[in-house]
């Protein structure tokens, strides 16, 4: 904008008054309806008003610090775990209404968007690392937008990715330029930043794009006049579909996951939320790039990033109509890999941005439960493995007694050690709370079972292996999470990238007995890498003593899960093709539901308690 001579003059406290007063405009005009979050903490607090007194008198039968924090630990868990379970019941609902009060036009159908006088120069930025895909990048440079470069940010180390990109890019020359840094510091962050203040300094408009990521040849086209009509947007966000033409058995398996997803929860941001950069598949404007100081060189930089321009009035916009294709990691190695850097990711995000978020007076209160309620649910994995362990083995340690059940089959008897929980607990032995506890489990994949209801046998399968796979991370992202709290730091881990894992399993140079396990234990807790030999030991570990324990107090739900996490370390080194592997990823979710049926019949005077907060997508 220009400022007439006169304004100018009068000096720099006018034109700052100016500015704070059209940031707090756009602000105002950008801000979410709270209609949402009002819905889930109504709900919330409703079911806190009903249920908490009955949950308080577990109280009265604590004798000691330790009864006391058992007890209390549980109690605030599970409202907590009611919050989430009214979050994902809120998404599944307003979603409903986001999609009959905003229709999306499918691509054929929808009008053009208006033609720009002179489209600006954009720079794409194709980013890499031990993981390039001539597929993706290819995709890249088929753009029919009129004016634009593709910018490979290459960071491998290894030779033979090196040699592909140069390849590829020899190809396409004066449309492709290959961009490559001394380090990879500040990871994808530092890339992006070093490329856009050098290489590509000169586009007033970039793009993003991951190095699985498939994008549509009008890409550009539509997106950049949809980002230079509204100039109070920052970023474009575009949706994304599961690449189906990806071959591997794990991402079939796990696609209709990805694709449902972000059907589901991502859309109605636009109206409810907040729209949170995703890192690729996106357009951005240079002017907020710069108004910002780059991207944050954080793990999580894309929501970082953000979270920035939301504090200076941008928003960001979800493209619902436009979609870009991604693949899902091709076995559970890498996608252990991919969890990791998230878990790992997400609590350097929160060390960092949490009390800025939380103090914002730019950020709605609507925008920071958007952030906060999904990111959280990263590091409060380990609260969830620790309450497992709480209510499935310390509260009935403390809290029970031996009831040998007797059972008589073809003139046998047979003994089985039984315990049962003091009568104190009969508070929570009701209808209402069990359909509580069930709603809260079954809320976060609501959105799977209305999509393939009507196809029963693919949404058993899904189910089953969604159980082995997400909920048995409970080990894996403790580790993350306590490992990270231990250094305070987080190490961008590439899911595509070979050249890591050959590192874990060449032989290194011998040293003494202390010395390598010093080695060993420093990288473990610096990069939690799932490859690593004490990360699956921990791992199996965590397995069996639940599975032993699960066997002696017969809690079915709880042996599931324990099968599952037995089986995470296993797939790690086994490929999920393997016929064996196939059959036992079904195991897990089987006896979950046993469990839950049990608990709902009460059958034989015994009164198990489950607790299974564990599906997060």
């Amino acid at each position: 904008m220009e400022w007439p001579m006169k304004i100018v003059l009068k000096g720099a406290q006018i034109l700052k008054v100016k500015n704070r007063s059209n940031t707090l405009t756009k602000e105002r005009a950008n801000a979410p309806r709270p209609d949402l979050f009002l819905f889930i903490f109504i709900c919330w607090f409703t079911s806190l008003v009903w249920f908490h007194p009955r949950l308080y008198q577990l109280l009265d039968m604590a004798q000691g610090a330790l009864q006391t924090a058992s007890l209390g630990f549980f109690i605030v868990f599970i409202e907590l775990a009611w919050l989430y379970g009214f979050y994902n019941i809120g998404v599944i609902i307003f979603a409903l209404i986001y999609r009959w009060s905003h229709p999306v036009h499918r691509n054929d159908e929808e009008a053009p968007c208006s033609p720009i006088q002179a489209p600006p120069a954009v720079a794409l930025l194709y980013t890499t690392c031990n993981d390039f895909v001539e597929e993706s990048a290819r995709s890249c440079v088929q753009q029919n937008y009129p004016d634009y470069t593709v910018y490979i940010l290459d960071d491998s180390a290894d030779p033979l990715y090196r040699s592909r990109v140069d390849r590829f890019a020899a190809l396409y020359p004066g449309q492709v330029r290959v961009v490559r840094r001394a380090n990879r510091k500040g990871f994808k962050a530092g890339n992006l930043n070093h490329a856009l203040a050098g290489t590509a300094s000169s586009q007033s408009v970039f793009a993003l794009a991951d190095a699985d990521e498939i994008l549509p040849p009008d890409f550009l086209s539509r997106l950049v006049p949809r980002l230079l009509k509204d100039p109070s947007c920052g970023f474009i966000q575009a949706n994304h579909r599961f690449n189906r033409h990806n071959a591997s058995l794990l991402p079939k398996a796990m696609g209709d996951g990805v694709d449902i997803h972000w059907r589901w929860y991502q859309p109605l941001r636009n109206k409810y939320g907040f729209v949170m950069l995703l890192g690729h598949g996106a357009v951005l404007r240079r002017e907020a790039w710069e108004a910002v100081g780059g991207f944050p060189e954080l793990v999580s930089e894309d929501l970082a990033y953000a979270l920035h321009l939301r504090e200076i009035g941008w928003k960001g916009v979800f493209a619902e109509d436009m979609i870009c294709y991604e693949d899902f990691p091709e076995s559970i190695k890498a996608f252990r890999i991919r969890y990791m850097k998230w878990t790992r990711g997400t609590c350097e995000l929160l060390s960092r941005e949490f009390g800025k978020i939380i103090l914002s007076k730019r950020i709605s209160f609507s925008e920071k439960c958007d952030v906060l309620l999904p990111t959280l649910n990263l590091p409060l994995s380990m609260c969830y493995f620790l309450f497992m362990i709480n209510a499935n083995l310390v509260i009935p340690m403390l809290f029970g007694s031996p009831r040998p059940l007797t059972l008589s089959i073809a003139g046998s008897e047979y003994i089985l050690p039984l315990r049962g929980l003091n009568a104190g607990f009969e508070a929570v032995y009701s209808l209402d709370f069990f359909l509580i506890t069930l709603l809260t489990l079954i809320a976060p994949i609501l959105c799977f079972i209305i999509e393939l209801g009507t196809k029963p046998l693919r949404l058993f399968r899904f189910l089953c292996r969604s159980t082995t796979i997400y909920a048995a991370l409970g080990p894996l992202a403790s580790l993350g999470v306590f490992s990270y709290c231990v250094t305070g730091k987080a190490t961008f881990l590439v899911t595509g990238d070979q050249s890591n894992e050959r590192a874990y399993n060449a032989g290194a140079k011998p040293v003494s007995l202390y010395r390598n396990i010093q080695n060993n234990l420093k990288k473990m807790f610096l990069e939690s890498h799932p490859s690593h030999t004490i990360v699956q030991v921990f791992e199996g570990l965590c397995g069996l003593s639940f599975a032993a324990a699960a066997i002696f107090l017969v809690n079915i739900s709880f042996l599931g899960l324990a099968i599952a996490f037995l089986l995470q370390p296993m797939m790690h080194r086994v490929s999920w093709e393997n016929p064996i592997v196939q059959y036992l990823v079904y195991l897990p979710f089987l006896f979950v539901v046993g469990g839950i049926g049990l608990s709902l019949m009460g059958l034989l005077g015994v009164q198990p308690m489950f607790f299974g907060y564990g599906f997060h997508f």
